[in-house]
């Protein structure tokens, strides 16, 4: 399997994660969010320490910490990633889920604009009027919300530049994610302590066995998919990876729509259109050009 095959299975399987979550969501939607978000980050570091442990790779992730624009990079994509989670958290507890949605379908967009001006990144043609049918899809919804969307702006900058730095950063995905998880660890445990003391933390609190095994499982529904990205963004392009990520937005409002019963409007319609359309073509371009450029592959099956 080419990189960019490994690299556009692992974005896809991240997105379609992330599209289904709401599901984990909302299973815990009792819970208050600052806590849940607490727990994210405490379960999480534990599930990678035992993952680095079963791997044995202590020694090349402290060994990777030592170039010396690990550390800076690492500090940076951990405040985006914080920050990224925190503003959704609070989107989804003030009944913000529409802007929250806007912000990952306008992300791509940004992490296309960054590939091509930072990372000077080009874009054969159907690559291009995929991101501009996208594109026209995205500025639907922009309109039918009648007023700037700051929520999901702010969403959309900080996650596309999180999938930027994640690139350059010279630390495997693993390594990152873990080190990213551990710097926000002592806020987290602080945070869940000062519940604790005063009696307003959930966990292990009510009698909920469900409720605790679902908290506890953060770990698993936090690091899988950034784990997944972070691979994708390695070996991939950052605008190809930035434009699967209309694969989540989507999925979440399928959920929206089909499980938990929400209006599905023409602006939705014609969003969800555009948005597909685009990928279809995009994912097919990178398919074709990925066949081209297989090792063994002969130039008349390259042709073809």
């Amino acid at each position: 399997m080419t990189p960019a095959r490994a690299g556009l299975l692992c974005g896809v399987a991240a997105y379609l994660w992330w599209g289904l979550v709401p599901i984990y969501f909302k299973a815990i939607a009792h819970v208050p969010a600052d806590e849940v978000l607490a727990h994210r980050i405490a379960w999480a570091v534990l599930l990678l320490a035992l993952i680095i442990t079963a791997r044995g790779s202590w020694a090349p992730l402290c060994d990777s910490l030592r170039a010396p624009r690990a550390i800076p990079m690492l500090l940076a994509s951990t405040l985006l990633v914080a920050v990224n989670w925190y503003v959704y958290i609070w989107a989804v507890a003030h009944d913000r889920v529409l802007d929250g949605s806007l912000g990952y379908f306008i992300n791509p967009l940004f992490s296309v604009l960054l590939g091509c001006l930072v990372l000077r990144e080009r874009l054969r043609r159907l690559q291009a009027l995929g991101v501009a049918i996208a594109a026209l899809g995205v500025a639907s919804q922009a309109i039918a919300l009648g007023r700037v969307p700051a929520i999901a702006l702010v969403l959309a900058v900080t996650f596309a530049l999180y999938g930027f730095v994640r690139k350059k950063a010279p630390v495997g995905a693993l390594a990152g994610l873990a080190v990213e998880t551990a710097i926000l660890l002592p806020f987290a445990l602080a945070y869940l302590a000062w519940l604790g003391l005063e009696n307003k933390l959930v966990f292990c609190a009510g009698g909920d066995r469900t409720t605790d095994l679902l908290l506890a499982l953060g770990g698993v529904v936090t690091a899988t998919p950034l784990l997944f990205f972070a691979s994708a963004a390695r070996r991939l392009p950052l605008s190809t990876v930035g434009f699967l990520q209309y694969i989540a937005p989507t999925g979440q409002f399928l959920l929206a729509v089909l499980a938990y019963g929400e209006p599905f409007t023409t602006t939705h319609a014609v969003a969800f259109g555009c948005v597909w359309g685009g990928l279809c073509l995009f994912t097919y371009d990178l398919l074709v050009c990925d066949r081209r450029l297989r090792p063994g592959t002969t130039p008349q099956e390259a042709k073809n």
